[in-house]
Order: C-alpha cells, then sequence, then structure tokens
C-alpha cells in the first residue's frame, strides 16, 4: 500500500509508521521532566544526535508543579511529554483527560516488573525506567560517629541516629511521597506505618524542601543517612562519593513513566521520543554513572556495572509490597498534609521529644522502676498518634477536603482543610510536649 493511500485510509497508522522516520518529525519536542540535569542533557543529546532536525526543550518542573502547569495550560497547551518517576501523577492527568493513548512499538519489555505493570493497561503513560525506594550513607560519616550502616526502615528509629538523617517532604517532591506511600501500604499499614515514620523522624536533622537535598546532604556529610529513591544513591556511589545505598525489605520498585499530553502539539516527536526511551539506545543511557536508573528491558543489564541491582534477577526487591497506586493517588494531599502537619513544621517539637524518650529508654534499661517505664510507654504513645485513621484516609468525602498543594511552609491553607490542618496541629504539638514532659518525669525518678 502506498503511502498516500494510507494517509487515506488512516491517519493514526501513517503517524505509527512514520515515527521512526526523521522526515515525518516537527522541528521541536516539549518535556516537562522533574529529573535532574544529569539525566535529562543525555537523553537530549542522544535523541538530537539521532534526529538532528528536532530541537528539544526539557520544561524542569516538579512532579506537583507540573500536573498543575499541564492542568493550568491545557486549552493553550505548548508542552508534548511529562516524564517523571511519581506514576500517581500519571493517574491524576489520565483522569483529567490530559494524556492521550500511545501503544510504544519498543521490544523486549515485559508487562510488569514484579506484580506492578511497568505500563498503563489502557494506553495513556508507559514505563521508561524503574524505580525503588531506600537508605543511602555516607561511610566517613558513619565510621566516624561509629554509627553502624542502616538495612532497614526500623533502623532509622533507633537512637544511635539521632540527629543524623535527612529526608525531604512528600508535599515538594512526588518521589518522596511514594516512599511514604510506601511504608504505609507495607507489612504494618497506615496506623503503624505513621508510628515507624514519626519514630524515624524524631531522628531527622532536616527536612528538605527539594528531594536533590538529601543526597547532596548525605554526600557532603552535613547528616550521615539520606532516606532517598534509589537513582540518588547509586549514581553518587558511582561519581566517587563515599557512600553507599540499600533496599529495605518492605520497599516498592515501580516505574517511571513518560506519557503524551493530550493535545500536544508536536504529536509525531512525541511518540518518537516514548519509543527512543524504551529502545535499546535508551535503556543503555540509563546506566551511565551519574544517571545510574533501573532499566526496564532485562537486556540491558548485561551491560551494568558490577554489583549493579537488578529487580528482574533479585526478586527480593520489592516483593513484600504490592503498591497500589489509585490509593496513593487517592490520599496523596492528605498523606502529604498529614506528614507536614506532624514532621515537616513540628521537626523541633518532635526531635526534642524523641531525644527526652530515648534518654529515658537508655536509664530504664539499667533499672526496674515499673512507673518510669509506664510514663516512657505513655509517652511514646502519643508520639505514635495519628488524628487520621486507616478508614477515614479511604474516605473520599474527607480526602477531597484537601486541595491544597502547599509549595512551601507559608503557603495558605482555605476552608475545610485549614480547619482540619489547625486541629491536627493543636493535638500534635500538645503531643509532642506531654510526651517530653513524661519523659523527663521518668528520667527523674530514674535518676
Amino acid at each position: 500500500m502506498s503511502l498516500k493511500k494510507i494517509v487515506v485510509t488512516s491517519v493514526t497508522s501513517v503517524v505509527l509508521a512514520g515515527s521512526m522516520n526523521a522526515n515525518n518529525l516537527e522541528d521541536k519536542l516539549v518535556v516537562i521532566t522533574s529529573f535532574p540535569k544529569d539525566l535529562t542533557k543525555s537523553f537530549k543529546k542522544g535523541f538530537e544526535k539521532k534526529y538532528p532536525n528536532v530541537k528539544v526543550e526539557m520544561l524542569k518542573k516538579k512532579t506537583t508543579a507540573g500536573i498543575k502547569y499541564i492542568q493550568e495550560t491545557k486549552s493553550k497547551n505548548k508542552a508534548d511529554i511529562y516524564w517523571v518517576s511519581a506514576p500517581d501523577a500519571f493517574e491524576v492527568l489520565k483522569d483529567d483527560g490530559l494524556l492521550q493513548k500511545y501503544t510504544s512499538k519498543a521490544k523486549g519489555i515485559p508487562e510488569t516488573i514484579g506484580t506492578y505493570p511497568l505500563s498503563d493497561p489502557d494506553g495513556y503513560y508507559s514505563g521508561v525506567a524503574a524505580a525503588g525506594y531506600g537508605i543511602m550513607w555516607n561511610k566517613r560519616y558513619l565510621k566516624a560517629k561509629k554509627i553502624p550502616a542502616p538495612a532497614q526502615w526500623k533502623d532509622l528509629a533507633k537512637p544511635v541516629y539521632h540527629g543524623h538523617v535527612g529526608m525531604s517532604a512528600p508535599s515538594r517532591s512526588g518521589t518522596t511521597h511514594l516512599t511514604v506511600e510506601t511504608i504505609l501500604q507495607g507489612k504494618n499499614g497506615w496506623t503503624q506505618g505513621w508510628s515507624d515514620i514519626k519514630r524515624m523522624a524524631g531522628n531527622f536533622k532536616t527536612v528538605t524542601e527539594r528531594s536533590f537535598g538529601v543526597p547532596d546532604g548525605v554526600n557532603t556529610g552535613s547528616f550521615g543517612v539520606g532516606i532517598v529513591i534509589d537513582f540518588f544513591g547509586l549514581s553518587s556511589k558511582a561519581s566517587g562519593f563515599p557512600v553507599d545505598f540499600t533496599y529495605p525489605r518492605y520497599t516498592a520498585v515501580v516505574p517511571a513513566n513518560a506519557g503524551i499530553i493530550a493535545n500536544a502539539p508536536h504529536i509525531n516527536a512525541a511518540r518518537t521520543f516514548i519509543d527512543y526511551l524504551r529502545s535499546n539506545e535508551g535503556q543503555s543511557i540509563l546506566l551511565q554513572p551519574k544517571i545510574s536508573r533501573l532499566p526496564i528491558n532485562p537486556k540491558a543489564y548485561a551491560n551494568a556495572p558490577k554489583n549493579f541491582p537488578n529487580p528482574f534477577k533479585d526478586s527480593s526487591i520489592g516483593k513484600d509490597i504490592k503498591f497500589d497506586v489509585k490509593l496513593s493517588k487517592s490520599r496523596y494531599n492528605l498523606v502529604n498534609a498529614l506528614f507536614d502537619v506532624m514532621i515537616t513544621y513540628r521537626l523541633e517539637d518532635l526531635s526534642k521529644a524523641t531525644k527526652a524518650l530515648q534518654k529515658a529508654q537508655k536509664m530504664l534499661a539499667s533499672s526496674n522502676n515499673p512507673k518510669a517505664k509506664e510514663l516512657i510507654k505513655q509517652g511514646w504513645d502519643l508520639i505514635d498518634e495519628t488524628p487520621v485513621s486507616n478508614q477515614l484516609s479511604l474516605t473520599d468525602d474527607f480526602t477531597a477536603i484537601f486541595k491544597t498543594k502547599r509549595k512551601k511552609r507559608t503557603d495558605k491553607v482555605y476552608g475545610r482543610q485549614a480547619e482540619v490542618e489547625e486541629k491536627w496541629d493543636r493535638t500534635v504539638k500538645d503531643n509532642y510536649q506531654k510526651a517530653k514532659t513524661l519523659a523527663n518525669l521518668a528520667i527523674d525518678l530514674l535518676k
């Protein structure tokens, strides 16, 4: 069949058939992405070399800011691709009708990684890399301070890590949100999950505004341990920093995705870019030391560095969690709001209460004092208390209250959300103060 007949028969077919033909591509491609420059620069360079007639513009925006930008500019959209790590972000855009279907022609990519689909079953976004969540640490820092290397999330709640841990705020980082949601979806569930998170957070030195602030802090020794997405730890290690990284047992491995925006102005170039990300050439770029991301084509690992993690062979990575992206999306703003109220904005109060309880706990180990033991237990119970039950977190009418997405602490929250958060804050502040008081009472009894 001639090309002319194909055009007459099916416009869609000619676009798909010609997506890898440079003559059919537009001269521009605009990609909205949250990825760091080392990654985007390499893919931009590789794509432009393969398709020299196309100029790629990388529009850098955090995950939530990218969603908002696409929502606000839909009537005069000038962007083609949305490319980030957080799968629940694509579900938001999909539900809003802001993505269009495209089935990539790349070969050799399985349908799932573990139990998780590598691409949207409905065809609105495609997996292009995989990512897990874990812990990185500065080996020199830990050695100097005689701190053991952590292996599991629960390790970070131990007193030895107090003041040595950093994490970014999930309200400002889509990847950090997934880390928090992964813990909440783990074996211990919502209630115990928040307890585990707050026990770790009591040891935080800082909550950074950007996810990049955590690996930077660990790399430079500003703090010793960071909770990060895997490629931060792996790329830092490959770049020569004295760091290491591990996946805790209860973590998730999910795809980073790319989706074509509904009214993309450069549709041929957009489809070709999706195919390029999933091609053998694109997958090999992921293994560059400064990028160090997990390919989704199992064959790509043949060229991976020694000891590079391979989730297709190492079934222990992410095997204990079946991540529910729809659940994550349904309570996205609720989880972020809870973290900010209980941790980000009350970190000093939480840290002081935690330190006092840890001191009392240490003194109790060498003394049999039932009254002090009960005071310490009551203190930890107050730390652990979360103002939202699991059942309430699954209630659509309640989660719908949380509409404001903060970019910084001073951002205003209005209406019912403000009322609820103010109530939480009063309770949390009071609980942390009471917990510290109870710890000090126990300390006095144990002197």
